[in-house]
């Protein structure tokens, strides 16, 4: 069942990436292979300017292992893997660099300094993570957010989500994105929190006037399927087209996520959007084809 499928990183993300040549971006804890490769690549790929941050020794190592001369590029020397994460929030803080990318180090970590208010890296939307999915490399993407900082957001914070993720949409060309609500039912139930939530979303997105056609709850099969939408008789501009999936919880977008990298073979293209700097922070398990589609997704991200 587990697909064995080449993993490719999408042109029309990278085509729009490409507009905003040499971003300068701070790796961080940066001296092991993956990470190493997938920076390179994006260094061949014209995207990103590295500013490695890590213990120098093991960088250099990985980078020779690899043939990859970094000579010309700035490394920190920080042998202590947390502490890499003060050194690049500082950065961002600073305006010297414009992405942080994650290599070896835990998530929680990394994000515990960036949302410290030290750094001033909040912006007015509260911070959420959107992944990118593609499975070819003309494949129209499926975004589904958020499946990995959010863990049980609230109507507020869902309409944060949704509001970053409409301005995401419009940076990789989708003017009005169609955004499914996501819960176990289309309809709206008492008993089921999360199709109360896609209710009341539906209805403040309408009254604020986003610009995107948001419409819940909606399952997860007639979201995507056109002839489930058809079969339920389910009739809005969402049902069965939607480019956004907003799920109700982590467990959900990243259960979905994983599903299509491990029986699909996808690629997931992940960052965190909403602050003053893309976030990047790919599982540490992660190939190197995702990490150059998650570094073009936060190049993308930028204002």
């Amino acid at each position: 069942m587990l697909s064995d499928k080449e993993i490719v990183c999408p042109n029309n993300l990278l085509n729009v990436a490409h507009r905003k040549k040499g971003v300068v971006a701070g790796i961080v804890n940066a001296g092991k292979p993956l990470p190493m490769l997938s920076v390179m690549d994006a260094v061949k790929e014209d995207l990103i300017i590295p500013i490695f941050i890590g213990d120098k020794e093991e960088i250099q190592k990985c980078a020779d292992n690899l043939k990859f001369d970094i000579s010309k590029f700035e490394t920190i020397h920080e042998p202590v893997e947390n502490n890499t994460a003060k050194v690049a929030a500082k950065l961002a803080s600073e305006n010297k660099i414009r992405i942080i990318v994650k290599g070896h180090i835990h998530t929680d970590v990394l994000m515990k300094e960036v949302l410290k208010r030290e750094y001033n890296l909040l912006g007015k939307t509260r911070l959420s993570h959107i992944w990118h999915m593609t499975l070819d490399k003309e494949d129209k993407p499926l975004i589904i957010t958020d499946g990995a900082l959010n863990v049980m957001p609230n109507v507020k914070t869902k309409m944060h989500i949704l509001k970053n993720v409409i301005n995401f949409s419009k940076r990789i060309g989708n003017e009005r994105p169609k955004v499914a609500i996501l819960s176990a039912t289309e309809e709206v139930l008492d008993s089921v929190q999360s199709s109360l939530d896609a209710k009341e979303i539906t209805e403040l997105a309408k009254k604020e006037n986003l610009n995107a056609d948001v419409f819940g709850p909606l399952a997860f099969d007639n979201s995507i399927s056109k002839k489930s939408a058809a079969i339920k008789g389910i009739k809005n501009a969402v049902a069965g087209q939607a480019d956004v999936l907003l799920v109700p919880s982590v467990e959900a977008g990243n259960g979905l996520v994983k599903m299509m990298i491990y029986f699909m073979g996808a690629c997931a293209a992940g960052v965190v959007i909403g602050g003053k700097v893309p976030v990047v922070i790919t599982s540490r398990s992660d190939e190197a084809t995702a990490r150059l589609a998650s570094m073009a997704a936060a190049v993308v991200a930028l204002d």
